[in-house]
């Protein structure tokens, strides 16, 4: 398959602005871009596809401009949200930006990497209205979906003009660095034409600029994808360990995994369609959840990470932790019930505060039947005395209530 034919497949096609662009990335090395504003230091997965596609377009042989929106980013895109975004200071903006740009490199090594704000401070109130501003008719600007679904609830005047200022980049980037395609998710469409508009008005209507979108990735239940019930999954693993991280994708429904395999991963189409009939004829197995989750934390956190989080999960599952080192088991507990204990501490009452029991009697039956171990060996004693000298590495005591149930003592 030709990348058109491939981008297709996977699903990864919304809209284009010409039919031409089929031909363009298949024939032809393209700049493009896409943009990113820093609302947060870390990327969560919910932006990774964009990253995604602009690296299947960079395997190509097109070259990626990545644009961190530390200037776009102090405005806020309204784009099909429901009210005013917080505004970043200065300060925060640079600093996300600098985190953003680090995760980004990695998934688009070759890319050239610009900030926004290098172009945007340099603005005043003057030049934006008498050389942007005059190119833009507010009708025609009110006409963007991404603002007429704002104007009943209101919209600030600073929201409003966001359109303007990213138009702007797209010129900037035309200008500067020959950058003729910008790519973003279905949400960016009216900032994409946009800048499209801008660039034929200042430079010549026969300019050939292009635009292409992807859809937004939803749950085939129409839960919002990325979001747990701790929220959203980060790449930062200091955010979601690598190990919550892998699990996320490990439960994916079997109604969403092929196509997240398809968009997510860089597997070919027969690798694909091989694990779609694994899933029809052994589903159970967790085959395709497994590829997933193993392709995706390999991509964003490398092949050690990987090798950690499945030695975490095999752990989890077998009950058997003694032999996680203590990066491991930070990482697999870390948002666990946990307890902090100076020395020692009586099972019973351990049980009462890590909440896998919810009275002393309750705590002396699960103990008498079998159902708790620490650090994976199995306690019959309701008198046994948990102990600083015997948790692993003088500091986790991990107790298990029967298969799944886990809690952590943390010793000062």
């Amino acid at each position: 398959m030709n990348l058109y034919e491939d981008l297709k497949w996977r699903g990864l096609l919304y809209q284009q602005t010409d039919e031409e662009l089929n031909e363009k990335l298949n024939q032809e090395k393209l700049t493009f871009y896409l943009g990113a504003d820093p609302t947060a230091d870390s990327l969560h997965i919910g932006h990774l596809l964009a990253y995604l596609v602009a690296r299947r377009l960079e395997d190509y042989g097109h070259k990626p401009i990545l644009v961190i929106g530390g200037g776009t980013g102090l405005i806020g895109d309204p784009s099909f949200k429901s009210q005013e975004r917080k505004l970043l200071t200065i300060e925060e903006s640079l600093k996300n930006a600098q985190g953003i740009a680090k995760q980004a490199k990695h998934i688009l090594p070759n890319a050239l990497i610009v900030n926004n704000y290098d172009w945007l401070s340099s603005l005043n109130a003057i030049e934006f209205l008498r050389d942007i501003g005059k190119h833009f008719n507010v009708a025609y600007m009110m006409s963007k979906d991404s603002v007429k679904s704002r104007i009943e609830s209101g919209i600030s005047f600073t929201e409003f003009s966001y359109q303007i200022i990213q138009a702007w980049d797209y010129e900037y980037l035309y200008k500067n660095h020959n950058c003729v395609l910008q790519i973003g998710g279905q949400d960016q469409w009216g900032n994409i034409t946009a800048g499209m508009e801008l660039i034929r008005k200042i430079h010549s209507i026969e300019a050939k600029v292009y635009g292409l979108t992807f859809p937004l990735v939803t749950k085939a239940d129409g839960t919002k994808f990325g979001k747990t019930e701790s929220g959203a999954v980060w790449l930062d693993k200091n955010k979601t360990s690598v190990y919550e991280f892998y699990q996320y994708w490990i439960n994916t429904a079997d109604q969403d995994v092929i196509n997240r395999l398809k968009q997510f991963t860089f597997l070919e189409k027969f690798e694909i369609e091989d694990i779609e009939k694994s899933l029809l004829e052994q589903p159970e197995q967790r085959l395709a959840q497994k590829k997933l989750a193993e392709e995706i934390t390999r991509l964003v956190h490398g092949e050690n990470e990987l090798k950690k989080a499945i030695k975490v999960t095999n752990a989890l599952f077998s009950g058997d932790v003694s032999d996680l080192d203590i990066d491991e088991i930070e990482m697999g507990f870390a948002n666990l019930d946990s307890v902090d204990v100076n020395d020692e501490i009586n099972i019973v009452d351990a049980i009462i505060e890590l909440k896998l029991a919810s009275s002393k009697r309750q705590a002396r039956e699960l103990i008498t039947s079998n159902a708790i171990t620490i650090n994976g060996e199995k306690i019959s004693d309701p008198l046994f005395m948990i102990l600083k000298t015997a948790a692993l590495f003088k500091k986790y005591t991990i107790l298990r209530k029967g298969k799944k149930k886990y809690g952590v003592i943390r010793f000062l």
